[in-house]
């Protein structure tokens, strides 16, 4: 049978195994985590059909990322099998280079942390197959339910289908959301270190795989997501499974309430600081989707209730006439790059308005990609606030020159704590891309394709221009709303669907689909408890905070 490896036909005897195909490319077996096909993605161990075009994946590709993390999880939880039996894992939130873990009920110490790595490398090193196998429903929930595994009884119980496929090595039997590695050995590089109340798996380096990546302390980052976690409690949501008991029960809305009180009494708190400071410059950043017009928005109305009128600006408006701008080697312009700002100009006329005199702010019009020749004219009082919006608003660049004590940093993100069980996690990325398409499919007429294809440079520039400087922020803002999962289901799923194969971003629909699989359905009458100030008003339509 002919089968084609990156686009190189190669011979091959029926019955042949994806990775007989990476041996027959010349392809390093051991680089290869697994291989994407028109349909979705295959295990090195599974079995070719007649025409199948793969395109190996590795360290360098997102899914090969997974792949490897997913793999590594397992190990971790063999390991701690083997070392605490009957301990509860959860894993939870991304950290820089790796992933969070916390095991409920145990005070680790250095010794312990160190103890797990040994065994996971004593593990990796054994080489064991990470075997796949189809179980009947019925045997699944009773195997968990005899483990005590509460979690995954509750969200394997919505799903409705005759067979699950469950993942076996050296007798230790899981769950997971994804395909794995063929065995251990494929997985060596990683490094644990102790956290507040659990530790960090270290994944390999992006630019060196064979190295664990380095940990970059971010404390407020992780102070944000303890925040999520108290909130978690407080509204008693700490899986999906969670979410379709409430609305079993019809709490959904009084749920929806609590939450946004939360959000409500976080931006009165962080109003207070920055007239406790007497700041009169506000920055607001965040990555894509993370809420950030809506929470200036909010920002404003809760400052005026302080006594202080605050002015909304967005740094779009900056931007240099496209022209103007420097073209790439390609001959394309990176329209995340700082330097597509006019910083001299706006440096000026902060500096201008803060000594109380009047500016001229430019209009930039994204239609003919120039700026207006008329601005508009603007002069603070005494106790009036400033608010710039936009990406690179907590970069240095931009306030430099700017006196320090008048300026108060904000960063502010989509980080969830709720996870589909104790043991798969959701991205916060995940759902920021939800956001995101939904968004662009009912306010710009981008179809989820478009949106799916340019999320790798939108991520790739939100780690070079965004997340390097979260940690000057005065505050972080956390976004998040723990009911938003339901209500984006109810926008996307449908959509995702049409994500035809043969699309760049369908391996990342394929990922959103199987989420959005166990996540509940809304009755659409839900949909006008959210009040028309929600930071997810912003995505799903209906926000007022603009409207005169």
């Amino acid at each position: 049978m002919r089968i084609t490896v990156s686009s190189t036909p190669y011979d091959l005897p029926e019955g042949s195994l994806v990775r007989d195909a990476i041996a027959a490319a010349g392809l390093d077996l051991k680089t290869v985590l697994g291989v994407r096909t028109e349909t979705g993605v295959l295990e090195l161990g599974d079995e070719l059909k007649d025409g199948a075009m793969l395109q190996p994946l590795t360290l360098q590709d997102a899914e090969g990322r997974r792949i490897y993390e997913r793999s590594v999880r397992f190990v971790m939880l063999m390991a701690i099998r083997d070392l605490f039996p009957g301990q509860r894992v959860r894993i939870e939130h991304s950290v820089p280079g790796g992933i969070f873990v916390h095991l409920p009920g145990r005070i680790l110490t250095t010794e312990d942390v160190d103890r797990i790595e040994a065994r996971m490398k004593d593990i990796t090193a054994r080489d064991l197959p990470f075997v796949p196998s189809y179980w009947p429903q019925a045997q699944v929930m009773s195997y968990f339910a005899e483990r005590g595994e509460t979690d995954k009884l509750a969200l394997l119980s919505c799903r409705k289908a005759p067979v699950i496929r469950m993942y076996c090595c050296d007798g230790y039997n899981e769950y997971f959301h994804g395909t794995m590695a063929p065995s251990t050995s494929w997985t060596p590089v990683f490094h644990l270190i102790l956290l507040g109340a659990g530790f960090v798996i270290l994944l390999p380096n992006e630019n060196h795989p064979d190295k664990p990546a380095a940990y970059f302390d971010r404390p407020k980052h992780l102070a944000v997501f303890s925040q999520s976690e108290a909130w978690c409690r407080i509204l008693g949501v700490n899986n999906v499974s969670d979410l379709s008991r409430l609305i079993e029960h019809h709490e959904l809305r009084e749920f929806i309430r609590v939450n946004e009180a939360l959000h409500d009494q976080a931006l009165v708190d962080t109003a207070r600081n920055i007239v406790e400071r007497r700041r009169h410059v506000v920055l607001v950043a965040g990555p894509s989707s993370s809420g950030k017009t809506t929470f200036s928005g909010r920002l404003a109305i809760q400052l005026r209730v302080l006594g202080h009128r605050a002015h909304r600006i967005s740094l779009d408006n900056y931007y240099l006439d496209r022209y103007l701008v420097p073209k790439e080697p390609d001959g394309t312009y990176d329209l995340e790059h700082i330097r597509t700002l006019d910083l001299p100009l706006l440096r000026q006329q902060i500096v201008e308005l803060l000594n109380g005199n009047s500016v001229n702010l430019p209009v930039f019009n994204f239609k003919t990609q120039l700026r207006e020749k008329e601005g508009i004219p603007m002069r603070l009082d005494p106790s009036d606030i400033l608010i710039f919006e936009g990406i690179h608003a907590l970069n240095p660049l931009l306030s430099e020159g700017i006196p320090a004590d008048e300026i108060y940093r904000i960063f502010v993100s989509d980080l969830t704590c709720l996870n589909m069980d104790d043991h798969n996690r959701i991205r916060t990325t995940d759902v920021r891309l939800l956001r995101r398409i939904v968004r662009d499919q009912q306010f710009r007429n981008v179809p989820p394709e478009e949106t799916l294809a340019m999320w790798p440079s939108v991520r790739r520039g939100e780690e070079t221009w965004i997340f390097p400087y979260q940690e000057l922020a005065d505050t972080i803002f956390n976004t998040a709303l723990h009911y938003e999962l339901p209500v984006l289901r109810y926008f996307a799923r449908e959509k995702l669907r049409k994500v035809a194969p043969s699309e760049d971003g369908y391996l990342l629909a394929m990922r959103l689909r199987k989420i959005l699989y166990y996540v509940p359905e809304i009755d659409p009458a839900v949909l006008d408890e959210i009040p028309p100030l929600s930071l997810l008003r912003e995505f799903i339509g209906g926000c007022t905070i603009d409207e005169k």
